[in-house]
């Protein structure tokens, strides 16, 4: 069965965090699709302006989405709306409604002010919602907003959260109990790996990249996504291994 593997290209980070981060839509390019060569199945980038800034201005989304789909014709491409990127949401529920040139899919932070509205927006738009769950409370408030069988995934983010991954996301999780939903986990910084091992044994989806990640499973930098990628799938090829014998 083919694994569903998320690269997170570049989130909040930038330059000064490793070079090899992509900004660009040129550079953004060329890490998706050599992060596809290397087994990537969906693609997650977090959309700047000129300068660098992350945006939601419905011309950067534009180029940002073309310059991907260019080069990877086919591999869903999806985008954060994160509330710090447009803090006033008004404003940042204006310029989705205004994007011509929608994304697959989007990442909402479900802790986040007015996370329901940004989801009603996109779903109006018809473009698929990962909800980020960050904690069990978030988990609660997605289950009564009744718009958790309208998204695509769960996003499972307990390292995102001032507390032991492991254990945020047994909580995040015994909130989920009774949801049948696909379920994306995955980790930050050392957790990361961890966690591309956990997703495959429970048969939830991974994801792997710069944004949640600077370095290899044995502690070196990595040079791209594409290898961080690389070393995801024999994770997820060697935990497969070890659980049919």
């Amino acid at each position: 069965m083919r694994v569903f593997l998320e690269a997170a290209l570049n989130g909040t980070r930038s330059n000064t965090d490793h070079p090899g981060i992509p900004v660009t839509p040129a550079h953004l390019a060329t890490e998706a699709v050599a992060s596809v060569a290397s087994g990537a199945t969906a693609i997650h980038v977090h959309v700047r302006d000129q300068s660098g800034g992350e945006s939601l201005d419905p011309e950067h989304v534009s180029q940002t989405l073309q310059a991907i789909r260019r080069v990877c014709a086919g591999v869903p491409v999806g985008i954060s709306t994160g509330a710090w990127i447009v803090p006033d949401l008004y404003r940042r529920l204006t310029l989705i409604r205004e994007w011509t040139v929608l994304p697959d899919f989007a990442s909402v932070n479900l802790h986040e002010a007015g996370a329901t509205k940004v989801i009603k927006v996109l779903l109006e738009k018809g473009i698929g919602v990962e909800a980020g769950i960050w904690n069990a409370p978030a988990a609660t408030l997605l289950l009564e907003s009744g718009l958790i069988g309208q998204c695509d995934r769960i996003l499972l983010e307990p390292a995102e959260a001032a507390c032991w991954a492991r254990h945020n996301l047994k909580q995040i999780e015994a909130a989920l109990s009774n949801v049948d939903r696909p379920r994306l986990l995955h980790g930050l910084g050392r957790s990361t790996w961890d966690f591309v091992a956990l997703a495959t044994e429970r048969g939830y989806d991974a994801r792997v990249g710069f944004e949640d990640t600077l370095r290899l499973p044995d502690g070196t930098l990595a040079g791209s996504n594409a290898e961080l990628v690389t070393a995801a799938r024999r994770i997820v090829e060697n935990t497969r291994r070890i659980n049919s014998q």
